[in-house]
């Protein structure tokens, strides 16, 4: 049965491929992106498109909005992958760019989730999943900008996953380790770091956007109804064992 899904930040690695995904299933298709041409081939296949930031209140009830017009008044679920990274030790690190980190992946995940929930509790419940990392969990050096916002995501998402969990609204989070994408290209940029990051994950390999994608999927669609306030670690092994 088609149902309604919206993507915020859509036109990041792992939003495409969610997004396809989405669409090869047959579900309606909304996307909240800024860069309208990295969600074209999408929108070619009908996805709806709003353009606008993830911090700009009017752009997400905009994008909420047409997703509920697309799903015949309810939204199924709603995924938000806003992200930046910014790794720098604190002394070198100027309050304004540590605002900046918190201002775009935890305000603008806090502004999807308040959207969000308004309209579910009318239409009665849906899913929603979050972007975290796994500096959330593990000290990583220098990534004490990312690990308070992601940090700071993953104990909202629990909070939430209590408030709402008799009103029908199921709130999950995905912390993915080191992914192949755009955003993670510095990181990646020579043989040398790409050994050195590979060292420390058990599994000895790097993620896969498909595979962060699967899974925001599964919990979009096919996880079952008593999955709320988890955090899904696909990292590797990193955060929770020793490699």
């Amino acid at each position: 049965m088609s149902q309604s899904f919206l993507i915020i930040g859509a036109s990041s690695d792992i939003a495409l491929e969610l997004g396809q995904n989405l669409l090869e299933l047959g579900h309606n298709l909304t996307l909240l992106a800024r860069d309208t041409n990295r969600v074209q081939s999408l929108v070619e296949q009908g996805a709806h498109l709003i353009h606008g930031d993830a911090l700009d209140k009017d752009a997400v009830q905009s994008a909420v909005d047409k997703a509920k017009e697309a799903g015949d008044g309810t939204i199924t679920g709603v995924a938000h992958l806003v992200g930046s990274l910014v790794i720098r030790p604190p002394h070198a690190l100027a309050l304004d760019a540590f605002e900046e980190v918190i201002h775009t992946n935890l305000s603008s995940a806090f502004l999807t989730l308040s959207v969000a929930c308004k309209t579910m509790l009318r239409s009665g419940g849906g899913r929603l999943v979050f972007t975290s990392s796994v500096a959330a969990t593990l000290g990583l050096m220098n990534h004490e900008a990312i690990a308070a916002a992601k940090g700071g995501i993953e104990a909202m998402v629990r909070s939430a996953a209590a408030t709402y969990s008799q009103r029908g609204i199921r709130l999950n989070v995905v912390a993915p380790g080191l992914t192949e994408t755009r955003l993670a290209a510095t990181l990646l940029r020579s043989d040398a770091m790409r050994e050195a990051a590979v060292s420390k994950i058990p599994l000895k390999r790097i993620n896969q956007k498909q595979e962060v994608a699967a899974t925001m999927q599964w919990l979009l669609c096919d996880a079952p109804d008593n999955i709320t306030g988890q955090v899904f670690h696909l990292d590797g092994g990193m955060s929770q064992i020793s490699g």
